[in-house]
């Protein structure tokens, strides 16, 4: 019984009502909202008078033509897109648990999750750039241009910074986050597993559909991984070698390498 002026508990109904509005919330505030863009983005480049091979995107823009000011943007970018990460662990941790522990973004393990990393990166790293060449060969993906800051000095530790928040944005909500959520909703796991990874393709549409494809594969894995081992740790630090390697790879190749690869 509640004493009086208690309000009763929810029923079951109610939370997962609840619980799938806050998904949605979550989602339409971060990853699924580039989802519907990337959507919009793929039919607007399909039904272009270009060819989808002819067309591009790029990563990282500069966002000024002075240098410090675009430093100051780039900062400012980078923090605020951390925000959903910072929603989604503050709900997980509704009930008093830590929200980095029950998803294993905590250094307990450092040395383990830093090989698990190095192994997932490898493991999509090679496999991933041959499907973008392919992609790029039969016209399915857009040019990527991983990198349109200038030589400033702090162009590389921003890149390495993007890299870091595109890890923590992915990894903690579409597949740490929703993950959880979905196993609070009594999803099956199979169904766990394919909605992280369609969500992971789906917001990467607007790169053609060879990323679609690659990163609907990253998402399989990922979110079978997690669902096996239950950490995310692992999985930030793959995401962010794989950034880290593009974004500054590309940054610091010479222009002539870039060509010789098909890059811009």
């Amino acid at each position: 019984m509640t004493s009086p002026g208690t309000a009763p508990a929810p029923g079951v109904p109610a939370v997962r009502r609840r619980l799938t509005a806050e998904v949605w919330i979550v989602l339409g505030l971060s990853l699924g909202q580039s989802a519907v863009y990337s959507l919009v983005s793929i039919a607007a480049r399909l039904t272009a008078a270009t060819p989808l091979a002819s067309q591009s995107t790029t990563l990282n823009p500069s966002r000024s033509a002075r240098p410090y000011l675009d430093l100051v943007y780039q900062l400012l970018n980078i923090g605020f897109a951390l925000m959903p990460v910072v929603l989604a662990l503050f709900l997980l941790s509704a009930n008093g648990r830590s929200a980095v522990r029950r998803i294993g973004l905590d250094l307990g393990r450092p040395w383990r999750d830093l090989a698990t990393g190095f192994g997932l990166a490898a493991l999509i790293g090679l496999p991933g750039l041959g499907l973008y060449i392919l992609g790029r060969a039969i016209g399915i993906t857009v040019e990527v241009q991983a990198s349109a800051l200038g030589a400033a000095w702090w162009t590389v530790p921003v890149l390495i910074l993007s890299a870091l928040q595109n890890a923590l944005l992915e990894e903690v909500v579409a597949v740490g986050y929703l993950s959880e959520r979905l196993r609070d909703l009594r999803w099956r796991p199979v169904a766990i597993v394919v909605a992280s990874a369609l969500l992971r393709g789906t917001y990467h549409l607007y790169q053609g559909i060879g990323p679609f494809v690659g990163n609907v594969v990253m998402g399989l894995v990922f979110a079978e991984w997690y669902r096996r081992r239950r950490r995310v740790m692992p999985l930030v630090i793959a995401h962010t070698l794989l950034d880290v390697v593009a974004f500054v790879g590309y940054a610091l190749l010479p222009p002539e390498v870039r060509e010789a690869l098909g890059i811009r």
